[in-house]
């Protein structure tokens, strides 16, 4: 073969509209898929296996991204258990990605009022994407508590109700939108379903507050408020055992929760205000 035939100029090597366009983008998808598997597990890490299983990717395929991912450093394999957890470099990127304000910094003081004058656990949790991710939580006095989450735990959006709370605040067509496209992961989560989940949000929205109770972990409730009300990105939600959330404390524990939520709002402006300057 001629030596000048294969003197391509970098350019020209793929035609901008070539199929690789497509096959780049699916894998970035792919990464990103498998980062959020391992990171629904929270501390709990998680075995190949199941990664495959929620992925539906087969098995030598996932086997072949998890190895790269670890070379990388965006997931680490514990050699006794064989799962997989988020990696280092997860850590220091985050580090840098901070936000105008950090909300759960934000929010901490009004989740400790919380826990003390509920006596329940607290929840702070975030928007991201078609999830809600747990960022914080504040342990009230009462000896049984509700810990079914745990810091950095993600769900879709209505499973728990910090979720749900978002849901209720958003507009109608985006929330059927979220779970529509959510519907295939809810069987994973107890009781929830799209069809309970747009009737928890007609009467949450009556009500002015989320309530779930015994749906996803048998036994616990919980009554979930997010904000800011034109843009809700987070929810508190008061999480306790179901006796402790029978209708007539259900009211008295929302009204505790709108004062802290407004002191939250009027931070989280203060806070832009000030970053613009």
């Amino acid at each position: 073969m001629n030596k000048n035939t294969t003197t391509v100029p970098f350019e020209t090597k793929e035609p901008p509209h070539s199929g690789n366009s497509k096959t780049g983008t699916q894998s970035i998808e792919r990464v990103v898929q498998m980062l959020r598997i391992v990171a629904s597990r929270g501390k709990g890490g998680m075995r190949i296996g199941e990664i495959a299983t929620t992925s539906g990717l087969p098995q030598s395929t996932c086997f072949r991204m998890l190895h790269r991912l670890e070379a990388e450093g965006l997931l680490n394999r514990d050699t006794h258990t064989r799962k997989y957890y988020l990696g280092p470099l997860l850590y220091e990127l985050g580090l840098l990605a901070r936000p105008r304000y950090r909300l759960s910094e934000l929010c901490d003081g009004a989740l400790q009022k919380l826990a003390e004058v509920t006596q329940d656990t607290i929840y702070l949790s975030e928007r991201s994407g078609l999830e809600a991710v747990c960022t914080h939580r504040a342990l009230g006095d009462y000896p049984i508590k509700s810990l079914a989450l745990d810091v950095g735990i993600r769900r879709p959006l209505g499973v728990g109700a910090g979720g749900l709370a978002i849901l209720c605040a958003l507009p109608p067509d985006e929330a059927e939108s979220i779970i529509e496209a959510n519907a295939p992961k809810y069987e994973k989560y107890g009781f929830v379903t799209a069809p309970y989940l747009r009737e928890a949000i007609k009467v949450g929205r009556e009500k002015g507050y989320a309530f779930l109770d015994s749906v996803v972990t048998p036994g616990t409730a919980a009554i979930g408020i997010a904000f800011p009300p034109d843009n809700p990105i987070a929810a508190i939600s008061v999480a306790a055992i179901s006796g402790r959330l029978e209708s007539h404390r259900r009211d008295e524990v929302a009204r505790l929760m709108r004062p802290q939520i407004r002191a939250i709002c009027e931070a989280m402006t203060n806070q832009a205000v000030l970053a613009d300057r």
